[in-house]
């Protein structure tokens, strides 16, 4: 199962958001797609799902055209975690959790054993345990980035994105959802998450796929992707690297 672009364009009221832009997440890899603010990110995902039109070039789930898919098909197909996701109505954080399989067809509230095994291994992994009877609009950001996580955790389909999946999380929760990622992942998952945390990226990220202006500068192991002339260039930064971790050190 992989998730690919190939040579998309998006264009917008005559703006060009995304140039003709190429990219592969492969089945085993946390790639981090990652660039400055209005770099394309979004657009990017969005066209990879199918949710955002092309003026031009392609977008595959499985080698499938991603705009060809029901919704309910692009569900068991990707989990989804947008960049703004709100619940206003007070659920359970399980119950939360447990959206994460509607696609598969159960009836909301009875949970077959498979659903309710793949709900409570989600609350587990995202350190929710404890949480399951809370109500959502009780939670801190933090807290309610983390029942999101989960649901898409919960859904279990072949490929996962999520935009921005670290916002609002304190730094070891930060590390806690990566790690996540990395393990679905390493289970044979294809993971693209959209992050703006360079040396987080380059903690945990197979590859690194940068965009700069609506255009790929490369895809790439985080050393070879985020080396000093290319953070120099995109995010006009002083980086460097030492053991393997990247350091920043302030504005050029």
């Amino acid at each position: 199962m992989s998730l690919k672009l190939h040579e998309a364009s998006v264009t917008l009221q005559g703006a060009p958001l995304l140039r003709d832009v190429s990219f592969e997440v492969q089945p085993g890899k946390l790639v981090g797609l990652l660039g400055p603010n209005g770099a394309g990110k979004t657009t990017a995902v969005r066209a990879l799902l199918g949710l955002q039109p092309l003026t031009a070039g392609q977008a595959y789930l499985d080698s499938q055209p991603a705009h060809s898919l029901s919704a309910k098909q692009r569900a068991l197909t990707v989990s989804y975690l947008p960049q703004a996701r709100k619940l206003a109505w007070p659920i359970s954080v399980r119950e939360a959790v447990a959206l994460g399989r509607f696609a598969y067809g159960g009836p909301m509230g009875r949970l077959g054993p498979a659903d309710s095994a793949a709900v409570e291994d989600a609350l587990s992994r995202c350190s929710l345990k404890g949480f399951e009877d809370r109500a959502v609009t009780s939670l801190s950001g933090g807290e309610l980035a983390r029942v999101h996580l989960a649901r898409a955790l919960a859904a279990q389909a072949p490929a996962l994105i999520a935009d921005e999946p670290t916002a609002a999380l304190d730094p070891g929760h930060s590390y806690d959802v990566l790690a996540a990622l990395q393990a679905q992942a390493r289970a044979g998952q294809a993971v693209l998450v959209v992050l703006h945390d360079l040396a987080l990226a380059a903690r945990f990220c197979d590859e690194i796929i940068l965009l700069n202006q609506g255009q790929r500068v490369i895809q790439a192991p985080p050393q070879e992707a985020l080396t000093p002339p290319i953070l120099a260039e995109v995010y006009g930064v002083n980086g460097s690297w030492h053991r393997d971790q990247l350091i920043l050190s302030g504005r050029i």
